[in-house]
């Protein structure tokens, strides 16, 4: 018998077991080591087998999952992970993903899901409000590289289209030339969205950086009207700002096209105390960030905004006999999926959970953390390598064996996590905070452990 048939009555107390099963996680990730234990690594061997050939319950397929890969995550979700710039996930943004998959909800077109479409526009608006930007448009895509990618081909079509080229019609072969001009610290996810948009990795020109990391104004080349101009709102080593508005005015004055890689730093513009790194951004052309990132709207959530959505619009949209359109704005024409979830939702339901004053406040917090860490490391005898301005900091154990030493025992040891680097030659650690949930105890609890393991001979 095949008893993974529609059973509706069954619904109830698997998703109050599910709920349950994922309270229990959430609470004792306050307390679990940050990273896996070896032997829940092992036990994930019991989920890598052959294709079987009878089905599970929902039930029984929800306990083997919670019993063999729970134990096993690394804890995004806890006060103490600062591998990466990872934001834990709003209660309020938890629970609209959990609302939205119920719905199952194809939000490509209006048609298919009204709340869908409704809702990613409002979060686009919003976003573009609460960063200072223009008022323009944009998408919601899976993260900062399909988002760079999305400005990228926005910013592709607006500039070929100017020297007489259609390239959603006539591809590149044959096409007039685009200019590219990167920092050295130009990010791995902007090379990977060049490279997707056909404008290659090896064919830049690099502008030189301080010791920041930011791009140095006065060293950018002649540009011309078919130059795409990416700076970065947030070094993703030192968090660093670009001086935006001296390359905009350069820039605009040639008829380039600028776009901002802010996928964590540009949310600083949301805050009082820290909107004054992101001045002159808001001259650029297209910007991409993250919501995954410091709005911790949770795993997957990229918003990519435009000056012009027109110039989005043609270098996305999609037409078919079997596609219906309105009125309406369809969130497939600004985004490369067609199908795709209602992510929108989620993205909505994190920025009306935080609010304004909420945001900011986020924000703040964790930029504070950040600046103590630096403080207590140096205190300790350690060099912090970066000036801290947002949620970034590079600290230095001594040589690069030494370093990578003390990060491989925290790592180890489970109390935080934090990963390695270069930077500018040097070997760190970094630490990024943008956790909705660290608290101060969890930043002294860290702080004790890294110390007390970096003098550890």
């Amino acid at each position: 018998q095949v008893h993974f048939r529609v059973n509706l009555v069954l619904m109830r107390p698997l998703l109050n077991d599910l709920a349950a099963r994922a309270a229990t996680y959430l609470e004792e990730a306050q307390t679990r080591r940050v990273s896996p234990s070896a032997e829940a690594l092992t036990g994930l061997a019991e989920l890598d087998t052959p294709f079987p050939d009878q089905p599970l319950t929902p039930q029984e397929l929800v306990s083997l999952l919670d019993r063999t890969a729970s134990p096993a995550t690394m804890i995004n979700t806890g006060g103490r992970f600062f591998g990466f710039v990872n934001g834990g996930t709003l209660p309020g943004a938890l629970a609209a993903s959990w609302l939205v998959n119920a719905w199952d909800q194809n939000a490509g077109m209006r048609i298919c899901s009204a709340p869908g479409g409704l809702l990613e526009e409002v979060a686009i608006r919003w976003t573009a409000d609460a960063l200072g930007l223009p008022a323009g448009g944009g998408g919601i895509v899976t993260g900062a590289t399909m988002a760079n990618f999305s400005g990228i081909l926005a910013a592709r079509h607006a500039l070929l289209a100017r020297q007489g080229w259609n390239v959603e019609q006539d591809g590149l072969f044959g096409a007039p030339p685009i200019e590219v001009v990167v920092g050295e610290e130009v990010h791995a996810s902007m090379l990977k969205a060049l490279s997707l948009a056909g404008l290659g990795r090896g064919r830049l020109v690099r502008v030189p950086v301080d010791g920041q990391g930011r791009m140095v104004a006065s060293s950018f080349p002649a540009l011309k009207p078919h130059s795409l101009v990416c700076v970065q709102a947030g070094n993703v080593n030192t968090g660093a700002f670009d001086p935006a508005g001296e390359i905009c005015a350069k820039a605009h004055q040639a008829g380039a096209w600028v776009h901002v890689d802010g996928a964590f730093g540009l949310w600083a513009a949301a805050s009082p105390r820290y909107r004054h790194l992101t001045a002159g951004f808001e001259l650029a052309d297209s910007w991409a960030t993250d919501g995954h990132k410091w709005p911790n709207a949770g795993y997957d959530c990229g918003i990519v905004l435009l000056r012009d959505p027109a110039q989005l619009h043609a270098a996305m949209s999609a037409t078919a006999s079997y596609l219906v359109s309105g009125a309406s704005r369809d969130p497939m024409n600004y985004a490369p999926d067609m199908s795709r979830r209602a992510r929108g939702v989620e993205f909505w339901a994190t920025l009306r959970s935080l609010g304004r004053s909420g945001l900011a406040e986020l924000i703040e917090r964790t930029c504070g953390y950040a600046s103590r860490f630096a403080a207590g490391l140096r205190e300790a005898g350690f060099a912090v390598l970066n000036d801290v301005v947002i949620n970034q900091v590079l600290v230095s154990f001594g040589s690069p064996e030494r370093t990578l030493e003390v990060i491989r025992r925290i790592q180890e040891d489970g109390t935080c996590w934090a990963g390695s680097t270069v930077w500018q030659g040097q070997t760190a650690m970094r630490i990024s905070v943008s956790s909705w949930v660290t608290t101060e105890e969890d930043v002294e609890r860290s702080l004790e452990a890294i110390v007390r393991l970096a003098r550890r001979s």
